[in-house]
């Protein structure tokens, strides 16, 4: 498989090339440039199907001009020695739960993914890389659980001072690790700042071998892609009927690579989302994306701090527009609908729902009608384990879950005892530093 940008349709990319780069000079977002038509695989799978067998063909799939298919497999099999879950509520009702990771977030699939990815390119290239990101808690952790003992990634990760959570002194780069967690003086939206700066900087980055752990990177979106054929291999036998996916929206990643799943030929009839401000409906409750007025060459450049991943999904539909509105089923929702889905979800079901999970059960109950038409299934996407969430719990419920101890110690504030910085050449001069260990 090759890659585009979403802005350019001319020159295309390997797979290597686009974990590397990880962001297009002309400032889009990379993308497939074509597919593949997996029907007979995905058929094939069933409930002892393994998510690191569908990881394994499906990686297969996208980069055989490049891998073997042994070294797909291993790719996949490092990856991924934890799996989603898939629970059976009702006739109607499944949820797909993605916190049965080593942190308890969904983002422990896409990070060890793209981890087994790059450390395999790298050692193919005899070369290094290194993550530059800025974090809340939960991603310098997963970042830190999937490095250890890795050879040729390290990261720099930068919080606000005092922010910092779930690491080991085993963990940092100054006691052999792979992690440099870096604190400055000032606010979440001044770290992004900072690393903006550095990415602007193309000559550097390039030098120094720069990319992100988030979904900007194709290799960090494409794993996601995965969770959807997992499902289907669980649901094959269990309904005749349509198949839609109720999903919070985030930055719009798990969307997107449920529509590359289905451009793989996956049946899968839409998605079932909380509307936002720029993805929402209009008068006739329609599907509508308010950046698709803006052309693309008066855009700015992409985000490589904080994708939206709405470009991408424009792009899926950049050849029938329309055809989103059969895909993309967006909601307004209230306060009230989000707590009352909690509490149906809690009462009904006894599933605690954080909000985001909440929030996708109201869009699905909204489609009831329209799902229960032709004796449709709705999978309820879950991302983060429910006892992150245990303030919107106790307020919407009345009482929280028990938090794991793997969770609990991602939670864990930790001291650097190490000097904050305050400006962007701090910062460039430790990116430095460490690459000349």
């Amino acid at each position: 498989m090759r890659f585009t940008s979403t802005r350019n349709k001319v020159d295309t990319v390997g797979f290597a090339q686009a974990v590397l780069d990880c962001m297009p000079s002309d400032g889009g977002y990379y993308v497939p440039a074509d597919t593949e038509d997996l029907r007979r695989w995905i058929l094939y799978t069933d409930e002892n199907t393994t998510f690191a067998s569908i990881a394994g063909t499906l990686t297969s799939a996208f980069i055989k001009d490049e891998f073997s298919p042994i070294i797909c497999e291993t790719i996949a099999t490092k990856a991924f020695p934890f799996e989603p879950v898939m629970r059976r509520l009702d006739d109607t009702y499944f949820m797909l739960e993605l916190f049965h990771g080593p942190t308890g977030y969904h983002r422990d699939f896409g990070i060890s993914y793209l981890v087994s990815c790059l450390e395999t390119i790298l050692q193919m290239r005899d070369s290094t890389a290194m993550f530059l990101s800025v974090t809340r808690a939960e991603l310098g952790s997963v970042l830190a659980h999937e490095l250890k003992d890795k050879k040729r990634i390290k990261a720099v990760v930068v919080y606000p001072k005092g922010t910092v959570h779930g690491m080991q002194d085993s963990d940092y780069v100054w006691n052999g690790g792979n992690i440099y967690p870096v604190e400055i003086e000032g606010s979440e939206a001044d770290c992004r700042a900072f690393v903006r700066n550095i990415f602007r900087d193309h000559e550097f980055v390039a030098a120094n071998r720069l990319t992100v752990a988030n979904t900007a990177n194709i290799g960090r979106l494409l794993p996601q892609a995965f969770f959807y054929p997992f499902a289907f291999s669980r649901l094959k036998n269990k309904t005749a009927g349509d198949i839609y996916y109720a999903l919070a929206p985030g930055n719009y990643s798990n969307v997107v690579a449920g529509l590359y799943s289905w451009q793989f030929a996956l049946p899968l009839n839409g998605f079932l989302t909380p509307a936002t401000d720029a993805l929402t409906v209009d008068a006739m409750g329609n599907c509508v994306l308010l950046d698709s007025v803006i052309p693309l060459n008066k855009r700015d450049p992409a985000d490589p701090i904080d994708p939206s991943n709405l470009e991408r999904l424009e792009d899926v539909f950049s050849a029938n527009k329309l055809m989103m509105r059969n895909f993309i089923y967006p909601v307004k929702l209230t306060d009230a609908l989000i707590d009352s889905a909690a509490k149906e979800l809690f009462i009904k079901y006894h599933v605690y729902a954080d909000r985001h999970t909440a929030r996708a059960f109201a869009a699905a109950k909204a489609n009831e009608e329209m799902v229960k038409e032709d004796a449709g299934t709705v999978v309820l996407v879950a991302r983060d384990h429910p006892s992150l969430s245990a303030d919107y719990m106790q307020h919407t419920l009345g009482e929280v879950p028990e938090m794991p101890e793997n969770i609990n110690a991602v939670l864990r504030h930790v001291s650097l005892n190490k000097p904050v910085i305050r400006t962007v050449e701090e910062l460039r001069k430790i990116i430095i530093y460490i690459n000349k260990l």
